[in-house]
C-alpha cells in the first residue's frame, strides 16, 4: 500500500475541560479507560501520529496530574487549563498557541475518541480555499418537536446534519472570532463563533466511528474482539429486469426481480455485515415498502452497512460470498464482481471472496428460476 502524502503544517487543540458527570464514572470522562486506553490518550495519539504540531490539551484546573499520567510517555503535546464553558477552554487553547503562531489549528472534542486519518485530510483541504470546515453526517431518523412530551410539529432532515468534531479553522480567523464574541460564551461548537464574525464555515463529510462518549453505558465492556455474521438472499430470474451482481451488470437475457436493483449478491453482504454487529436485517434499515427505495442501486445498502459495523466499533476482516445459480455462468466475472465488492465496501480486494456452484440442478436454482446467495463477514475491533 503506498505511503500516505504529508499533510499540511498544523496544530490541534483537543478539548478535555469537562467535567462528565452524565458517563457516572468516578473522574472525568475524559481520564476513563475506553478500549484500553485513556479516552483522551486516543485523541492526541491520532493528532500526534498526523502530524498535528503542536498538540494543546485543555483540562480542567484541578486534573493535571490525571492528564499527565493518561498521556505519558508521548511528546509534542501542551497542557492548558480550561475555564468554565466550552467556548472559554477553546479561546484559552488558541491563546496558548500565540506563540506558535500556526496557519491552521483542529479543535477536537477528546469525547470523540476514534479520530481517523481522512477526517483530518478532508478538513484541511477544505480550509486551503475557506476559513473555516466541519464534519457532518445526514440525519436518518424523523424528527419531530417536543413540546411537554407532545409532538408539536416536524422538521425537514434532508436540510439538518449532525456536527462533528474535529472543526478547522484558519488560526487567525478563528482567534478573531473568539476575541471578537458579543455575550455569553455559550457557543456550542467554534463554527458557530466563526460564523457569528462573518466566516464562511464549509461542510465535509463525517464519520461515524467519532460518535461522543456521553453514557455510562457508552463505557461498558470492550466489545468482542472478532464477530461474524451470515446472510441469505434469494431472488426470481424474469424477464424484462438488468442482472446486477455484486455492483456489476451482467449481460444476460434476464435479470432479477425486486424493490431495488434487486442486486441478490449485494443484500446478502448487507445482512452478514449488520449481523455481525447485532444492527438487524435489510429489511428494517430499507423496508420494501418505502417507495424510495425502488429501483435504487443496492451500493448504497452496502454503504450503510459498513458504516453501522464501524459506528459499533469494528472494521471489515473479509467478506466470503458463494452465488448458487445455473446461470449466468459467474467465472467470466467473479474477479470484477470481487473488485467491485471491495471497492464498495471500502476495502482492499484481497479481503473479499467470491465464488459460485450449483445445486446439480436441483431446486429452484437448478431449475434457473432465480440465484441465491450466502455471504460469511468477519468483522475485527479497531
Amino acid at each position: 500500500m503506498a505511503e500516505a502524502a504529508p499533510l499540511p503544517s498544523y496544530a490541534a487543540i483537543v478539548v478535555a475541560a469537562g467535567k462528565g458527570h452524565r458517563a457516572g464514572q468516578p473522574i472525568p470522562k475524559q481520564f476513563v479507560l475506553w478500549r484500553g486506553k485513556p479516552v483522551v490518550r486516543h485523541s492526541v495519539e491520532a493528532f500526534l501520529a498526523n502530524g498535528a504540531a503542536p498538540v494543546i490539551v485543555v483540562i480542567p484546573p484541578d486534573c493535571e496530574a490525571l492528564a499527565e499520567d493518561a498521556l505519558r510517555g508521548l511528546d509534542g503535546y501542551r497542557l492548558v487549563s480550561g475555564d468554565t464553558t466550552r467556548q472559554e477552554s477553546v479561546a484559552a487553547g488558541l491563546q496558548a498557541l500565540r506563540p506558535d503562531n500556526p496557519e491552521r489549528v483542529l479543535i477536537h472534542d477528546a469525547a470523540r475518541p476514534d479520530l481517523q486519518r481522512p477526517v483530518i485530510e478532508w478538513l484541511l483541504q477544505e480550509i486551503a480555499d475557506h476559513p473555516g470546515a466541519i464534519p457532518v453526517l445526514p440525519v436518518v431518523d424523523s424528527l419531530v418537536v417536543d413540546e411537554g412530551r407532545t409532538m408539536a410539529g416536524t422538521a425537514d432532515r434532508d436540510v439538518l446534519r449532525r456536527v462533528q468534531t474535529p472543526q478547522a479553522f484558519r488560526y487567525l480567523d478563528i482567534l478573531d472570532a473568539h476575541a471578537s464574541w458579543q455575550g455569553e460564551p455559550t457557543a456550542g461548537d467554534d463554527a458557530q463563533v466563526l460564523r457569528a464574525n462573518g466566516g464562511t464555515v464549509r461542510l465535509v463529510k463525517g464519520d461515524e466511528r467519532l460518535a461522543k462518549l456521553t453514557f455510562a453505558e457508552d463505557f461498558l465492556s470492550a466489545p468482542p474482539p472478532v464477530r461474524t455474521g451470515t446472510g441469505f438472499d434469494v431472488h426470481r430470474l424474469v424477464d424484462g429486469e438488468d442482472l446486477w451482481l455484486c455492483g456489476i451488470q451482467i449481460p444476460h437475457i434476464r435479470g432479477l426481480a425486486g424493490h431495488s436493483d434487486a442486486d441478490v449478491a449485494l443484500h446478502a453482504v448487507v445482512d452478514a455485515l449488520l449481523g455481525a454487529v447485532g444492527a438487524g436485517d435489510i429489511g428494517s434499515h430499507f423496508p420494501p415498502s418505502d417507495p424510495q427505495w425502488q429501483g435504487a442501486p443496492s451500493s448504497r445498502f452496502v454503504e450503510h452497512a459498513v458504516e453501522q459495523v464501524a459506528a459499533a466499533g469494528y472494521r471489515i476482516g473479509n467478506i466470503d460470498l458463494t452465488l448458487i445459480c445455473e446461470e449466468p455462468k459467474i467465472g467470466p466475472h467473479r474477479l470484477a464482481m470481487r473488485d467491485k465488492l471491495a471497492e464498495i465496501a471500502g476495502v482492499e480486494a484481497s479481503l473479499i471472496s467470491v465464488k459460485a456452484t450449483t445445486t446439480e440442478r436441483l431446486g429452484f436454482t437448478g431449475r434457473s428460476e432465480g440465484i441465491a446467495v450466502q455471504a460469511v463477514a468477519t468483522v475485527l475491533a479497531f
